[in-house]
């Protein structure tokens, strides 16, 4: 705990039997009530070592997406009263002794949504980020903080921390269940106004990390275009997409079923 906040670290989960050990033994249980791994019918030995390491898991029957994966993690970390949620990838792209850092900002009141960023620091092509997604990274980032009126050194890093509230009150169960969700996250956050803290993260991108290939490349920075398209139309009133809709599904509403 931090501060009296219950703080649940979330493992989304694919094919990751070779860097989850190492991942799940470097999270600092110190502050860490609890690790869940959701996973999302890999065809290797996740599940297998989770249950071997004694990680509480979930396992998707068909793979729904990395989109759809976040919703489970998030609904099953809410239904254990978490206060603070990290997601973090089981894949040790990003350092788990930093998950007690984004708690603790989420713990302070200050911030909502907390992002571990490859780019402050200059650490994205330090640990082995391709250049076109290097490229690509500050192109889309560039285009959404003009037209979102934000200021994000990223809004593509898979090593974020949410407040309870926010993931409450967010219409989260309207995004979409593949890559793009994480920016549609972002998206709503900034439309709903709520406040977003940054912190520097070193990453890596090793032979066993998990990384989209240039197709699946291509399909998510037009999804992200795509979003920021509707971003625009929401906040100018000329048509609300449902992700953006108070009234839409929140995990709120999974959760009382």
């Amino acid at each position: 705990m931090i501060d009296n906040k219950k703080v649940i670290v979330v493992l989304p989960a694919y094919n990751a039997e070779k860097t989850l050990q190492k991942t799940y033994e470097e999270i600092p249980r110190n502050i860490v009530d609890e690790v869940i791994l959701i996973d999302d019918a890999s065809s290797d030995k996740t599940v297998q070592i989770a249950r071997e390491l004694g990680i509480e898991y979930f396992a998707h029957t068909q793979n729904r997406g990395y989109g759809a994966n976040q919703k489970t993690c998030y609904r099953e970390a809410l239904k254990r009263g978490a206060d603070i949620v990290v997601m973090l990838h089981p894949d040790y792209q990003y350092p788990p002794s930093l998950v007690e850092v984004l708690a603790g900002m989420v713990a302070s009141g200050l911030f909502d949504v907390v992002l571990g960023s490859r780019i402050l620091g200059g650490y994205a092509l330090k640990g082995g980020m391709p250049m076109y997604k290097y490229i690509a990274n500050r192109v889309l980032t560039f285009i959404q903080n003009i037209f979102l009126g934000a200021k994000l050194s990223e809004y593509h890093t898979g090593f974020r921390a949410f407040s309870r509230r926010f993931l409450l009150s967010v219409p989260l169960m309207e995004n979409s269940d593949d890559f793009v969700f994480d920016n549609q996250v972002l998206l709503q956050a900034i439309y709903f106004g709520y406040k977003i803290g940054e912190i520097s993260s070193p990453s890596g991108y090793y032979r066993d990390s998990s990384s989209i290939n240039f197709p699946r490349s291509i399909k998510y920075g037009l999804g992200v275009l795509s979003g920021t398209l509707l971003f625009i139309f929401a906040r100018t009133g000329v048509y609300t997409h449902r992700i953006f809709n108070k009234r839409g599904q929140t995990l709120n509403c999974e959760l009382e079923l």
